[in-house]
C-alpha cells in the first residue's frame, strides 16, 4: 500500500500536441485539428485547413454570373440547392428581375426537401460518431426517398444546379406532388423512430447532455449561427429575419433552446426537421400556375455597386457579397459559409473535456469541410 501512494505521488502529466487528421473518419472531410492534450484532457485546438483548398471565390471573379451558380453547390454540397438559390436570388434583385409565385414556393419546397436530407444525414453520422452504427441505415434509407424526388425533377441527386437566374432550370415533374405527399406521411412515422432509438437513449444523452456548453453571449461573439447558434438562444435564423422566397407566406417555428449543450445542438436539428415538414404540408397543394423561369439576357450585367444576399442553410447564415463594377463577372466576390464561423466556437466549446467528447461537439456543430476549405 505504502509502495502504491509512493508511485501515485510520483505520477505527473505532461502538455503534448497530436494532430487528428487530415485524414480522419470523425472530421468526416480532409481537415486537420493540431490538439493541445494534458493525458486526454483537451487544453486547445488549433483546426487547420487547406487540404482542399480550391479558389472558388477567385474562380467565380472569372466567371460570369450564370456560370456561378455551378461552382456553389461545390461548398456545402449537402446545401447545394441553398447555395445556388442565394446567387440566383442576388442576381435577380440587383438586375430587377422579378420571378413569379411558382417559382418562388418551387425553391423554398426544394430548400426544405434539402434541409430534411441534410439533416437526416447529419443524424445518421452523430449516431456512428457516438456508436451507434444502425442510425446510419435508417437516415440512409429516408434520404434517398429524398434524393429520388430531386432526381426526378432536378436530374441530380446531391449538386443540383436547379436554380437559375430568372426561375429554376426544369418544371417539376409531374410526379413531384404526389412523392412529396408520400414522403411527408411516411417521414412523420420514422422520425418518431430516431428518438427512440437515439434521442432517448441513454448512453447517448450521457454523452451530449452537459457537454461542450458555449452561452448565448459567446455564441454571438464567436459569430455561430444557425442551429449551432439557436441551441445557445441566438436567434439568427434568415428564414425569419430576412424571409426570401415563399418563407413569408408560411407558418413554422424558429427551433430554438437555451441549453447550449451537445444535446441541446443535436436536438435543434432534430425538431428542424419536424419544421420542414410543416412548411411543405403548406406548399404542396398551394403550388401556383404559371412559368417556371423568367426570360434573361444571354448576358446578364449588374449595375455597380455592393450587393449581398443571405439565405439560410442545413448549418446556417451562407451569404454571397459582390461588388460589381459593372462588368459581366464580379469585380470581387466573397462567400461567408456558415460551418467556417461555426468551428470558430468548437475550441471553446471543448477546453477542459476528453477527446470523445470533442467528436461530440465537432458532430454537433455539422461541419462539411469545403464549406470552410473554399
Amino acid at each position: 500500500m505504502e509502495q502504491q501512494t509512493f508511485l501515485a505521488d510520483k505520477i505527473r502529466t505532461q502538455e503534448y500536441f497530436l494532430n487528428m487528421g487530415p485524414q480522419h473518419p470523425a472530421t468526416h472531410g480532409v481537415m486537420r485539428m493540431v490538439l493541445k492534450l494534458d493525458g486526454e484532457i483537451i487544453r486547445n485546438i488549433d483546426p487547420v485547413l487547406g487540404y482542399i483548398h480550391r479558389s472558388i471565390e477567385k474562380m467565380c471573379e472569372h466567371d460570369n454570373y450564370k456560370q456561378i451558380i455551378h461552382l456553389t453547390d461545390r461548398l456545402d454540397y449537402l446545401s447545394a440547392h441553398m447555395n445556388n438559390e442565394a446567387v440566383a436570388l442576388l442576381v435577380e434583385k440587383a438586375s430587377g428581375i422579378e420571378v413569379s409565385d411558382r417559382i418562388k414556393v418551387i425553391r423554398t419546397m426544394m430548400s426544405e426537401l434539402t434541409r430534411i436530407a441534410s439533416h437526416t444525414l447529419w443524424w445518421g453520422v452523430m449516431g456512428m460518431d457516438t456508436g451507434a452504427l444502425t442510425t446510419f441505415m435508417y437516415a440512409f434509407r429516408d434520404r434517398e426517398l429524398i434524393n429520388d424526388i430531386m432526381e426526378e425533377t432536378c436530374g441530380a441527386r446531391l449538386t443540383m444546379n436547379y436554380s437559375v437566374i430568372g426561375g429554376v432550370r426544369y418544371d417539376l415533374h409531374e410526379n413531384f406532388v404526389k412523392r412529396v405527399k408520400d414522403f411527408i406521411v411516411h417521414f412523420k412515422k420514422k422520425l418518431p423512430e430516431y428518438d427512440r432509438l437515439l434521442s432517448d437513449n441513454v448512453i447517448f444523452r450521457k454523452r451530449t447532455e452537459g457537454i461542450g456548453y458555449i452561452t448565448k453571449e459567446e455564441a454571438i461573439a464567436f459569430g455561430l449561427n444557425g442551429p449551432t447558434g439557436r441551441a445557445s438562444g441566438f436567434a439568427c435564423d434568415i428564414r425569419k429575419l430576412k424571409p426570401y422566397s415563399a418563407y413569408d407566406r408560411v407558418e413554422f417555428q424558429e427551433v430554438m433552446a437555451t441549453e447550449g449543450d451537445a444535446f441541446a445542438r443535436y436536438k435543434v436539428r432534430i425538431l428542424e426537421m419536424w419544421e420542414s415538414l410543416r412548411i411543405l404540408e403548406q406548399l404542396v397543394d398551394q403550388i401556383p400556375e404559371g412559368e417556371h423561369r423568367v426570360k434573361t439576357k444571354a448576358v446578364i450585367k449588374l449595375p455597380v455597386g455592393e450587393y449581398l444576399q443571405r439565405v439560410e442553410t442545413a448549418r446556417g447564415d451562407f451569404g454571397v457579397y459582390v461588388i460589381s463594377d459593372g462588368g459581366s463577372s464580379p469585380y470581387r466576390l466573397k462567400f461567408r459559409s456558415p460551418g467556417f464561423a461555426n468551428l470558430h466556437g468548437l475550441n471553446k466549446m471543448s477546453i477542459g473535456y476528453k477527446i470523445a467528447d470533442l467528436i461530440v461537439n465537432f458532430s454537433t456543430i455539422d461541419v462539411v469541410v469545403p464549406d470552410m476549405d473554399r
